[in-house]
């Protein structure tokens, strides 16, 4: 589908019940907020179905906004999901009633009626207020908020390569409104607890280099957590720490979970290399510069296949 066509469809229909990933982050949350509150802004009833996942951090984004069961005869709609194992598991039992998907994931699995996927919008969020716009919605400070939170989760503050004039265009839109976006700029992205610290410390001592520095990873037991004398979620979204050493084009990270004995892994990657296809051959997927997947085989396991696949894409 076209944005007009989705705009289209959006204005035939009513009672929508926008749907999130798993381990919600600022573009799922921001792009589901900012559908909700626009849509509603136009006369219609919409709500966010709830994420359990979601993080004290993030948790200003849907406030009010979210509903624990839907409606009988609500319309579903998810937003920057990319494949149907995604969804966390209280949303798992409505999967097949989704009519509709909005995703910017170039490597997605198609698995809803309609669908409108972009690759080449560097956030989700654009995308829905490209949407909004055509059905006639005025960006107000209250809708920025969020959808400002999206394109600046997905383009790292505007430092990824995905950045273009789009996004831009539309930030600049965002800041028009008089909405207060340094905050957001700080807790995001130069705010970082002393768990965190902790972790980026065990991180620090523990990561592999391989190919002359070129590429990095590390890998994390799932008793890291009792280790540090953080919290499970703290061990998490280190990926991007470790690309961010000099010299690293490419780095992973394997995180050992303790709830489901899965090892997940995390890849960041410059332009030139592709971290969704390293990410596939372990179920996974996302963008060339940012990409997730997960794995059963056992951690040493990973580490043996991450490696050897690691070297491939350097050396090849």
């Amino acid at each position: 589908m076209t944005r007009t066509d989705t705009a289209r469809w959006f204005a035939e229909n009513d009672n929508f019940c926008i749907m999130t990933h798993a381990g919600p982050d600022g573009d799922t949350l921001g792009t589901a907020a900012t559908l909700c509150l626009g849509l509603r802004s136009l006369g219609k009833t919409a709500a966010v179905l709830l994420n359990p996942e979601i993080s004290e951090k993030l948790a200003y984004l849907c406030d009010g906004l979210m509903i624990e069961e839907p409606a009988e005869n609500a319309v579903f709609v998810s937003v920057d999901v990319a494949a149907p194992y995604m969804f966390p598991e209280n949303q798992l039992p409505f999967v097949e009633k989704i009519a509709l998907r909005i995703d910017h994931h170039g490597n997605s699995t198609s698995f809803t009626p309609l669908e409108l996927v972009d690759p080449t919008s560097a956030s989700c969020a654009e995308i829905i207020y490209d949407i909004l716009l055509e059905m006639g919605c005025v960006l107000t400070a209250e809708i920025a908020i969020p959808l400002y939170t999206g394109l600046a989760t997905d383009t790292g503050c505007f430092r990824f390569a995905n950045t273009n004039a789009h996004t831009f265009a539309t930030a600049a839109a965002c800041a028009a409104t008089g909405a207060n976006l340094q905050p957001i700029n700080q807790a995001l992205f130069d705010t970082v607890t002393l768990n965190k610290l902790k972790v980026q410390a065990w991180v620090t001592e523990h990561t592999v280099f391989l190919s002359e520095g070129r590429a990095a990873y590390c890998a994390m037991p799932k008793t890291l957590a009792t280790e540090l004398g953080v919290d499970e979620r703290d061990v998490g979204g280190v990926a991007g720490f470790v690309r961010s050493i000099e010299g690293v084009c490419f780095a992973v990270t394997l995180r050992e979970s303790n709830e489901d004995n899965k090892v997940y892994l995390s890849a960041r990657a410059v332009p030139g290399y592709d971290a969704a296809a390293l990410c596939a051959k372990f179920g996974g997927g996302g963008h060339k510069g940012a990409a997730g997947g997960s794995t059963t085989m056992s951690l040493s396991d990973a580490i043996q296949k991450v490696e050897t696949e690691l070297l491939i894409v350097m050396e090849g």
